[in-house]
């Protein structure tokens, strides 16, 4: 009997790995005081796009759909969690307890906009997909900028104009439509961003390895063959799809709670593109590749302002030669060699006891 282990166990293997190896990095270069005050202002944030791109490449590589709207759903978890946490700061004092409290309504409101934009978008396919899912990521954009959420003694109120609210004694705007949300309290730290990308990474893992995983990918490679065994093509992909918009809402519930102030600008066109980048620069399906990319093309610009006016050219020029190099075939097969190495096989069959 030989010892073997499947493609996507090494890199589940190697996902696990590289998280728990990069916390440990960075938690002993913080207290060393070694890291940079701009360095350490980005753990969150690079924890966040790890996330975005773990959930969106169980859509894109996994599912086979192209999405643009990713930063839609990150936005729906930012505003909803901030609301949340803005809420229950007079009633719970604890910030862990508020921060998970926050995570689990970004996360359900965030799948139920994935749900109910799932069911009319996934019957498209390709080109025509990519096109509705950008145009309803900026349909999203759009409704924060003119929302306007207030909390006072009664409660919570909203309006899409800021005449529509009327606060009494002691009441404070949460959502401020194109400004955002400002006077938020940063309950988010590294610690919990590094336990949210576990968390995802072990949702996503999972899914890959069960039988919906396959059935998901069985549709991904031949959506006629899965048909005519009986598999229900539309639950799949819907699943895959609510299941990626529900971890990009928690994500972006950290991403929204690491900063004071968020305005909806910052959930972009542009946004979804690098959550996009980041997935295709790893490698579609790759969950560590993405990991990876998501965390140099983070890093990279502002290791890069040294140069000024010329960083985000040479970010370019970098960008474009990383993706030559990875669907480079001599390179390719190179690193697949390398990391095969990492992880040892026996190369004799276990004999048994006559």
């Amino acid at each position: 009997m030989k010892l073997t282990i499947s493609k996507y166990k090494r890199n589940e293997i190697i996902s696990y790995g590289m998280v728990i190896s990069g916390f440990i990095v960075m938690t002993i270069l913080s207290k060393a005081g070694i890291m940079s005050s701009s360095l350490q202002g980005q753990l969150v944030p690079i924890s966040v796009y790890i996330i975005m791109a773990i959930s969106l490449n169980l859509v894109v590589g996994i599912s086979g759909e192209l999405s643009l709207g990713h930063a839609g759903f990150m936005s729906v978890g930012a505003f909803s969690g901030v609301v949340v946490a803005t809420y229950f700061q007079n009633l719970i004092t604890s910030d862990v307890l508020r921060l998970i409290i926050s995570l689990g309504a970004g996360g359900l409101v965030a799948g139920a906009a994935g749900f109910l934009i799932g069911i009319p978008v996934l019957r498209l396919r390709g080109d025509y997909l990519a096109i509705v899912t950008l145009a309803f990521g900026e349909i999203i954009r759009n409704i924060m900028n003119v929302l306007y959420v207030g909390m006072d003694s009664t409660g919570l109120k909203i309006a899409v104009k800021a005449e529509g609210i009327t606060l009494g004694d002691g009441g404070k705007m949460i959502l401020n439509g194109p400004m955002g949300a400002t006077a938020t309290a940063k309950i988010a730290s590294f610690p919990a961003a590094f336990l949210l990308v576990l968390f995802t990474l072990f949702i996503v893992q999972n899914i890959i390895n069960s039988k919906q995983g396959r059935s998901i990918m069985a549709v991904r490679d031949n959506r006629i063959a899965a048909e005519s065994i009986g598999l229900n093509v539309m639950r799949y992909k819907l699943t895959a799809f609510v299941i990626s918009a529900a971890l990009a809402g928690t994500g972006g519930v950290m991403f929204g709670l690491n900063y004071s102030t968020l305005a909806p600008s910052k959930f972009g066109f542009n946004t979804s593109v690098l959550i996009l980048v980041f997935v295709v620069l790893g490698g579609i399906g790759n969950i560590w590749g993405g990991m990876l990319a998501a965390t140099v093309l983070t890093v990279l610009p502002e290791a890069l302002r040294q140069f000024s006016d010329y960083r985000m050219m040479v970010y370019a020029v970098v960008l474009i030669a990383v993706m030559i190099g990875t669907y480079n075939p001599v390179l390719k097969g190179y690193s697949s060699k390398y990391f095969s190495k990492l992880i040892p096989k026996k190369k004799k069959p276990i004999k048994e006891a006559a």
